[in-house]
Formats: C-alpha cells, structure tokens, sequence
C-alpha cells in the first residue's frame, strides 16, 4: 500500500490552480464518443475518466479547479455537476464548468493553448502563483504536490510531467522529450514517426502526459505571444513548448510511484483496445490501480441503488459471476458472468454467457446470448439469443464494430440499424 504519510499538501498547492483541458472527442474510441466526450467515458465500474484527474486534485490539497470543455460536453457537465458541485467557494474551494464562450475572439478553441488563454481572464482572477495544465482524459492516480515542490526546487518556468513509453507505442500519439542530466528539456517532438530513445534505455522514450505547471505570468506572456504568432496551432505540444525550450527553464518531471517498482500505472484509453484492456484488468485479483484504496480514494457520483443480485440456482440456471467486478443495481438472473466488468443497473436475463466483457450502465441483456470480449454501450437492450464476440464475420454483418484485437462495440445506434434492417 503507498504510504501517503508525506503528502506534498502545503501552501504550495493552495497557491495552484488546476485546469483540466477536457474538450477532446477521442475520435479513436469510434461510436463509444458519438454522444460523449472522451473524459465523459465511463471507466472502472462506476466511474468517468474525468474523476481520476479530479481526484488527484482534490486529493493533492488543489481545491481550485476549472474543466475547459467543448465537444458533445453535456454528459461531461451533468456528470461533473452531481459528482462535484458540492465545494464552497467561500471557503476557497471551487470546480467549475469553463465551455468554449468565445472570450477573446470569434473562434471556439482551437487548440490546447487556446483553451487556456480564452480563460485567462478566469484564471487571473484567482490569483494563483502556478497554473497547473491536466489532461481530462487519462486514467492514473498521482500526487501533484511531488510535481509542484520539484517544480519550485529547480526554479523551472515550465515543468512536464512525462512517463518512460516503448517507442513503439509513442510514435504518432505522444510528445516526446529528449533531457540532459538534469532533466531539463534540450528538445521536444510533438508526435514523431520514430521517437528518440532514452540514452542506455533503447526502446523506450520519455513521453509527454500533457500534464504541465507553469509560473502564473510566465504562462500569460506565453499564451500572448502565441496567439499573436501568425501561423501558430495554438497547441502547447506543437507551438509553445517548442518556442521556449532554448531560453527559458523548461523541466521534465518524471512520474513515479513510490509503492510499486517499475513503471506507474498510467493509461492513455484511447482506442477501444486499451480501453477494454484496462477495464479487465481492474478485475485481476490484484490490479495495479487498486480502486478499494482508502487513503486515496477516487471520487465520483452515485445513485442511490439496491446491491447487486445473483438468483437461481438450478444445475442450468444458476446466477453467478467469477473473477468479475458487479455493480449496484444490477441482477444476475440464471446466467454465468466470467471475467467481465458490470456497470450499474445492467440486468443479465436468464441462460446466458458472458465472458469478457464491459457493460456499460443500464444495459439489459436478453435470454439465450453469449457473449464474449466486448464493450456493450449505456443502456443496449441485447435481443435475445444474440451471439456476439464469436464470429467476426456474423458481427460485422450485425453492423457491430470490431477492433484489430478483435474486441466488438455494440451501441444502441447499432442495434436500432440491425433491427431496421431485420425487418425489411
């Protein structure tokens, strides 16, 4: 178990304030982001991917805290509003909603830096001493004030929080950083084909989380002379970064975890692969991130539901779930449940196989189905006798989606269409 006895919650985190870019559409999780935006994407059983980024927050000490927001945000504020509504800005406390409103101009946000410089004017107000830049749509558990205090020891303007990545699995998707012996930044590549690897660490590359923390003042002449840049992406990764490397302190920070040897957990779950990936191994018997930790607990809304319900228990119908997570709300009615993730309110009907899967909250699964490695979306209603996961063949005719690993999305939208289809 970390051993939290030496939290970093000092003045520093009281001077910070935190804002969460979650805007993004995660164009890669297909059909599962047609109606929600990435960080809206429901994660781990009862959670949304914005609550881990919040959770480290508020779990740090940084209680002051804005969510720039933009695609399909609907679900994303609804959600935020129920889970985190509660601070009290009397007491210096505060979450808030911060939509693309068109503050400095006629333009949404255009990019990463952008989100921020249309909210300087929110942010001045706080008067926070450093801003800190947080992604909304990965999933870890970090302590910021580590990032803060080394932050301040090397008198960086900028600091970057980065993570060791096989180079395979940075090319094209993250920034990647090349440091000296004090790791502080000599070069920064936004999304290289063939990223640079660690010196005497070959394939491995020192990636970008998109996490940063910047001197108050030094971040508003930056995002200035940005948006005064002719040509300029408006992008941290690809514009601001790159611009102030030479002359400015600009330092890499490399996350740790001190409870585990090797690398921490962090996951970037942007395809539908890693995101079903790291949905099944929370049902591990001993997962790397441990959600039932009390010392740094991950927040989140609930309904007020009735505990889970396993009934039957005939020799061919009997209730059960093995090596699987349930949540509340749901009821197992005479079906097996193997090494599969229940969301809440999911109701498995009678004689059926599931085995693999993420089901996300509401969804209701007819008699007679057997399913395997899939991701069946918010509130499906699986016909009955339907087979999914065992013929790609049969699934991609049904207009399900399936990934390279061979996982298969199902969406109410999809079985509306097969439904269309069947009765013609």
């Amino acid at each position: 178990m970390p051993n939290y006895a030496n939290r970093y919650i000092s003045t520093l985190t009281r001077e910070t304030y935190a804002l969460i870019l979650a805007g993004g559409r995660g164009s890669r999780l297909h059909e599962l982001t047609n109606w929600r935006a990435k960080p809206a994407v429901y994660f781990g059983g009862k959670h949304r991917i914005i609550d881990f980024p919040l959770s480290n927050c508020i779990n740090s000490g940084i209680r002051r805290v804005g969510i720039a927001t933009q695609y399909k945000s609907h679900s994303l504020i609804r959600h935020v509003n129920r889970a985190w509504g509660h601070f009290k800005k009397e007491l210096g406390e505060s979450v808030e909603i911060l939509p693309a409103s068109q503050r400095y101009g006629d333009e949404w946000y255009c990019g990463t830096a952008d989100a921020v410089f249309q909210n300087m004017d929110i942010i001045r107000h706080e008067l926070p001493k450093y801003v800190m830049i947080l992604s909304g749509d990965h999933v870890y558990r970090m302590d910021y004030g580590g990032l803060l205090a080394k932050h301040v020891e090397t008198g960086a303007d900028m600091t970057v929080c980065c993570i060791e990545v096989a180079c395979e699995e940075a090319a094209k998707t993250f920034g990647v950083m090349t440091v000296d012996e004090s790791n502080r930044v000599r070069r920064f590549d936004e999304k290289p084909v063939d990223p640079t690897s660690i010196p005497g660490k070959p394939g491995v590359c020192l990636a970008s989380m998109g996490n940063y923390v910047f001197n108050t003042e030094f971040l508003f002449e930056q995002l200035k002379k940005d948006a005064e840049r002719e040509g300029s992406g408006r992008d941290f990764g690809h514009d601001i970064i790159p611009s102030i490397i030479e002359e400015h302190n600009v330092y890499a920070y490399p996350f740790c975890d001190p409870s585990h040897e090797g690398q921490p957990y962090w996951r970037d779950v942007g395809t539908l692969d890693s995101f079903w990936e790291a949905n099944m191994e929370l049902v591990s018997p001993e997962p790397q991130l441990d959600l039932y930790d009390p010392h740094w607990p991950i927040w989140t809304y609930q309904e007020q539901l009735p505990p889970a319900k396993f009934i039957f228990d005939d020799d061919d119908r009997r209730g059960m779930a093995v090596d699987s997570t349930v949540s509340g709300g749901c009821i197992i009615s005479g079906s097996k449940v193997k090494r599969s993730l229940l969301f809440s309110n999911v109701h498995v009907h009678s004689y059926c196989e599931i085995e693999g899967a993420v089901v996300l909250p509401g969804a209701k699964i007819g008699r007679n189905c057997k399913i395997k490695n899939a991701i069946i979306d918010r509130s499906c209603h699986i016909p009955e006798g339907m087979t999914i996961g065992y013929d790609t063949d049969l699934d991609k005719a049904n207009g399900f989606r399936v990934s390279n690993k061979g996982i298969v999305l199902v969406t109410r939208d999809m079985l509306a269409e097969l439904a269309e289809k069947q009765k013609k």
